[in-house]
């Protein structure tokens, strides 16, 4: 093997901002991302591979993270793997030696939320693995996710955190009049959506349902989604080049290359 998995650990990749906003938080336009790694080799250079294809090497042993450029997708995430290479194997392509990776996708699920839920309340989503039948022992999502994680955000007086907001100014942030849902909300405040990503999925089919729980655990009757498929994104090519343009017909040649 001309290159070294085991030794490599707790790879991680983290998303280079294109600006930090006064409160800390950041901007993330671009697809690069800063990737670290912990490595038992200490004589040794390291690669990264992004879906396979190599995105960078190390200058020297001591280096034990690399900014690379990574694919821009909510539909699937991005594989990198980091292999560790002798110093004169540094900048040979070791990708067909890798394995492929594998097709996964993702789901994006558009909740309605209605300024009828409560305080406190929070949404589970449940899912069948696609076998046509959703187990609700056990949610999809790492942690329940909160509907109203602004308390700016609910409507309704005396039902918000009346006093935190400027007097009469409950629901300051929520959806109004004919901009949300019209005719699901009260008088003068629409429902809004929030959205909720799942992690990767194969290829396949699946099922979702959702239940939503108030701050004393009480759980709502689920609503469910019809089949919806997960279809891996396609793998982006490594380069398109024009070949030739006939001005008669106006039709280009195009080169793709994997």
């Amino acid at each position: 093997m001309p290159f070294y998995r085991e030794g490599i650990e707790d790879v991680r990749a983290f998303t280079l901002p294109e600006a930090v906003s006064a409160d800390g938080s950041g901007v993330a336009l671009s697809s690069a991302a800063l990737v670290t790694w912990h490595s038992s080799y200490a004589t040794m250079l390291h690669q990264v591979y992004v879906n396979g294809r190599l995105a960078g090497v190390t200058i020297e042993a001591q280096q034990h993270r690399l900014a690379v450029l990574t694919p821009v997708s909510f539909h699937a995430a991005a594989r990198v793997e980091v292999v560790a290479v002798d110093p004169e194997d540094a900048h040979t392509d070791f990708a067909g030696w890798l394995d492929p990776p594998p097709a996964q996708g993702r789901i994006r699920l558009t909740l309605l939320r209605s300024q009828t839920l409560p305080i406190g309340a929070r949404a589970n989503v449940y899912f069948d693995n696609g076998s046509g039948q959703i187990d609700y022992g056990k949610p999809l999502n790492a942690s329940p996710i909160p509907i109203w994680p602004c308390w700016h955000d609910k409507a309704g007086f005396g039902t918000a955190q009346f006093g935190m907001s400027d007097f009469g100014y409950e629901s300051a942030a929520s959806i109004g009049f004919g901009k949300g849902s019209f005719g699901h909300g009260q008088f003068g405040l629409d429902a809004d959506t929030i959205e909720w990503i799942s992690p990767s999925l194969p290829l396949g089919r699946y099922r979702f349902g959702v239940k939503t729980l108030d701050a004393h655990g009480n759980e709502s009757a689920a609503s469910e989604t019809p089949p919806i498929s997960v279809v891996p994104a396609p793998r982006p090519a490594a380069a398109l080049s024009a070949m030739a343009f006939d001005s008669q017909t106006n039709q280009l040649t195009l080169c793709v290359s994997e």
